[in-house]
């Protein structure tokens, strides 16, 4: 007898820990290629952004910061609100 457990969501994204796959290998290789111009260059902005990105990532009950910072955004400044005033008696 075998026993299959499958998650609740078959088509939910991929995570490991805290983030999605594509994040996390998009920071673990960013983070990479910036502690190399750390050893060589002793500049720190990389591993800087690296850390901000990995925070901005983190995904907690299906949203992250980065996705409420995209959201606000294009409410705020890249769409058009259309508001209709009237006075009715």
């Amino acid at each position: 007898m075998k026993t299959y457990i499958y998650p609740q969501n078959l088509r939910a994204s991929a995570r490991l820990w805290l983030w999605n796959l594509k994040d996390f290998t998009v920071m673990v290789t960013a983070a990479l290629i910036s502690v190399l111009v750390l050893v060589n260059t002793r500049f720190i902005v990389p591993v800087a952004a690296v850390c901000l990105f990995g925070f901005m990532t983190i995904r907690l009950e299906e949203t992250t910061i980065l996705d409420f910072l995209r959201y606000a955004v294009k409410f705020f400044i890249t769409t058009q609100q259309y508001y209709e005033w009237r006075f009715d008696n």
